[in-house]
């Protein structure tokens, strides 16, 4: 399988972590580009673009969640990237997810923006829904760039990507998590619902929740330097509690 990888190094490396960034379905790196150029402010970033995605070759066969996350694994061995806080947006947060649940020493902390599937839209119907009335609500430049991606990665393959993303089960597979998990949401968001982002955060064994207000789905490239502060606060909040001495008994 083909992947692109894209890589900013830090303008001032004063956080000691990388993170990497995972699109989600039918769109590429171009949806989290605003995020990733805030993150690389202060730490090494890598965006990878997946298969069949960003006008990448698709796979001769099918590829679920699981599968994906295996390559996406391997891509980082080879990049030799490790103790890394995995970002994903979309459908990009259950790779995430399962990547980090399946080999936890490869990530320190996993942010999941805009978590699907809801159970609220737990079908193909219900997810073309919210995504139509995502789209009324997001801004022109949004929707072009989303568009545009939808276009290279043609309905086929988004179709049985999309199969997959609604039968994956986040909300079981985030109690698997070792390491500290961040649900980012868009106050406005129609595809992933407050409850939905609530419960991720209360399954998950070390979870967290940062709603920005008057955004929706796409929140990370309305919204970058918001979704990179509340990113850095949590991570921040984290290392000091991995610091904190533990009291004598």
């Amino acid at each position: 399988m083909v992947f692109r990888v894209l890589a900013t190094a830090a303008e001032d490396a004063s956080e000691p972590c990388t993170y990497v960034l995972v699109h989600g379905v039918g769109v590429s790196h171009r949806s989290l580009v605003r995020l990733h150029e805030e993150l690389a402010r202060t730490a090494d970033v890598f965006s990878i673009d997946l298969p069949g995605f960003g006008g990448l070759p698709k796979p001769h066969g099918d590829v679920d969640v699981a599968g994906m996350a295996d390559a996406l694994g391997d891509v980082l061995d080879l990049l030799g990237l490790t103790n890394v806080v995995l970002v994903g947006h979309s459908m990009g947060t259950q790779w995430a997810v399962e990547l980090a649940a399946a080999r936890p020493q490869l990530a320190k902390g996993v942010v999941v923006i805009g978590p699907v599937t809801d159970s609220r839209h737990r079908s193909l119907a219900a997810q073309l829904i919210a995504l139509a009335v995502d789209t009324v609500g997001e801004p022109p430049n949004v929707n072009r760039v989303v568009f545009a991606d939808y276009l290279r990665c043609g309905p086929r393959w988004y179709l049985r990507q999309t199969r997959h993303m609604v039968e994956y089960r986040l909300d079981r597979r985030v109690e698997d998590l070792a390491m500290p998990l961040l649900v980012v949401r868009g106050g406005n968001d129609p595809i992933a619902g407050t409850e939905w982002c609530r419960r991720l955060r209360d399954r998950a064994p070390h979870g967290s929740l940062v709603i920005v207000p008057r955004n929706r789905h796409v929140v990370q490239y309305t919204a970058p330097r918001a979704v990179a502060a509340a990113v850095r606060a949590w991570l921040t909040e984290h290392s000091k509690q991995q610091q904190s001495p533990i009291p004598a008994t």
